[in-house]
């Protein structure tokens, strides 16, 4: 009788350990790529997380760097326009920032708009000075503000649904682990645990995709409505100066 007992204990310290061995992510991968007909959901649900993992750390980065510039462009471009003492200058000073520096483009346009209007005065013109020089910073500052939510929308998606695309990678591994062993008729913990172990590694791996990604566009939303904020002060600025030929303070 005790050798039973003792046998049945080793025996199950065996399917525990067996069960053990069949919960990790390689065995996962092993099985899937020697069964890839069987697997086939779980290879596309697998396939598409990477996708938006790589996706959205794709904008993470871009954003990165685009934050870094405009943070250190942002004060130099505003305090060159307003310390040039000649307006001409200023503006050329302004033509001379790379083509993807949203401040200088908002002055130029702002420039543009208020010379088209004193080249059009006499003609007709229907709007006045400052009305046609708000328009075009209105318009400007809307096109800059747009340009800064490149990838927003990608990482907002991500983040809402690469759970759910791993809980169906769960879900449907959970339903392939019932039905192998309803067909082998083995309800053991090594027969168990392992399957359903598998299946729990794509919820895992749908959280470690949208967890990064969630922080990113939190983060992102705070540092784009800061720069928004600065965007709209200095098109302030711009039409006070456009408008009436000084600066307001």
């Amino acid at each position: 009788m005790l050798q039973e007992t003792l046998f049945a204990a080793a025996a199950g310290g065996n399917n525990a350990a067996n069960a053990l061995s069949q919960m990790g992510f390689e065995h996962m991968i092993s099985e899937m790529v020697s069964k890839p007909g069987e697997f086939i959901v779980s290879w596309v649900v697998l396939l598409t997380l990477v996708i938006m993992s790589a996706m959205s750390w794709y904008w993470t980065v871009i954003n990165v760097l685009r934050s870094t510039r405009l943070k250190g462009q942002a004060d130099r471009v505003t305090s060159a326009f307003w310390e040039t003492p000649n307006a001409q200058d200023a503006i050329r000073l302004m033509e001379e920032q790379p083509k993807n520096e949203p401040f200088s483009k908002i002055a130029l346009d702002a420039a543009q708009a208020a010379a088209h209007h004193q080249r059009s005065e006499g003609s007709g013109e229907t709007l006045s000075r400052s009305e046609f020089v708000d328009r075009a910073l209105r318009q400007a500052v809307t096109r800059e503000s747009t340009n800064l939510q490149g990838g927003m929308t990608l990482l907002a998606t991500v983040g809402a649904t690469a759970p759910f695309v791993g809980l169906l990678g769960t879900v449907w591994g959970i339903y392939g682990a019932l039905i192998r062993i309803g067909a082998t008729g083995q309800a053991s913990i090594d027969a168990v645990a392992g399957p359903v172990g598998e299946a729990l590694i794509m919820t895992a791996i749908g959280l470690f995709v949208a967890i990064p990604a969630v922080f990113a566009y939190n983060f992102f939303s705070k540092t784009n409505a800061a720069v928004i904020a600065k965007f709209d002060t200095f098109a302030h600025d711009l039409h006070d100066f456009f408008a009436t030929g000084s600066r307001v303070r």
